[in-house]
């Protein structure tokens, strides 16, 4: 073990809870989903540290949606400021935001003292036409959480790993970029198979915790989603995993497991370098 190794810190010390909130979004129907989304919430009030909700959760995945995007001043980012201050926990998840003469499919990331940070999707999902109609986003976001760093990625941004590629001695001297991947999704059922191989892969060649968090149900496109929702541990073994029902489930992240497995196997000491454009 070298000693560049051996004196970083590479992981996290405390255990993270994350709570997986597997629903069936409404079409079109924001007030209807803050108001079904907020009463699946409410069971994990007090018990965990992060909550994850679906990509646009007020609305389901439709470009038509864009046309009734909020603001940053919206109803939904109180929604969530609310949300994180009654769980005393972190809430994610993604909607469509107009800012600057464009709509974004923005993931916030919203505590309790109500902070908040958000990712723009990079990555437009060309073959449902989303580039047309959604501004891309451009910068990768890493946020600090309970002595975790997290970074947080919408649907399409699974099938890139050069853009989720978890660094070592970049943004964080000494050590990996984050601890945790988070992908929140509206995956079709169809293409479930790669969903469940790439949240694996993923976790695999970022020595990191993954969570995949997708919807259930059909929407007004008349696509089916299957949930398959997900947590992969760094070996690629699930935590926890789920199927096509609505499930609000809560796991623990090992601190000491992730630590172990990048003392014993450090492969990003033999990563390339490259530059993102």
């Amino acid at each position: 073990m070298t000693d560049k190794l051996a004196d970083h810190a590479a992981s996290p010390t405390t255990n993270l809870r994350v709570s997986m909130v597997q629903g069936a979004t409404l079409w079109h129907d924001p007030d209807g989903n803050r108001r079904y989304y907020g009463e699946l919430v409410a069971s994990v009030r007090g018990m965990t540290d992060l909550v994850v909700l679906p990509e646009t959760f007020t609305s389901g995945f439709s470009n038509a949606a864009g046309d009734d995007a909020e603001t940053m001043d919206g109803p939904t980012l109180d929604w969530l400021r609310d949300q994180a201050r009654q769980a005393d926990a972190a809430i994610t998840g993604s909607v469509q935001i107009r800012e600057a003469g464009g709509v974004y499919n923005r993931m916030l990331f919203v505590t309790p003292d109500g902070g908040v940070s958000h990712y723009d999707k990079r990555h437009l999902f060309r073959y449902a036409r989303e580039h047309e109609r959604y501004a891309p986003g451009r910068d990768r976001l890493t946020v600090e959480w309970r002595g975790w760093r997290i970074c947080p990625m919408v649907c399409y941004d699974l099938r890139f790993p050069v853009f989720a590629r978890n660094r070592f001695d970049v943004e964080r001297p000494g050590g990996l970029d984050y601890d945790l991947a988070l992908f929140v999704a509206n995956w079709p059922a169809a293409r479930s198979h790669a969903w469940k191989v790439l949240l694996r892969a993923r976790a695999i060649e970022n020595l990191c915790f993954v969570a995949g968090l997708n919807r259930v149900g059909n929407d007004g496109n008349g696509i089916d989603y299957s949930g398959d929702s997900a947590i992969i541990d760094y070996v690629g073994d699930p935590v926890s995993e789920y199927r096509d029902m609505e499930v609000v489930a809560t796991s623990t992240l090992l601190a000491s497991g992730l630590a172990g497995h990048r003392q014993k196997f450090p492969a990003m000491l033999d990563a390339d370098r490259f530059e993102l454009r």
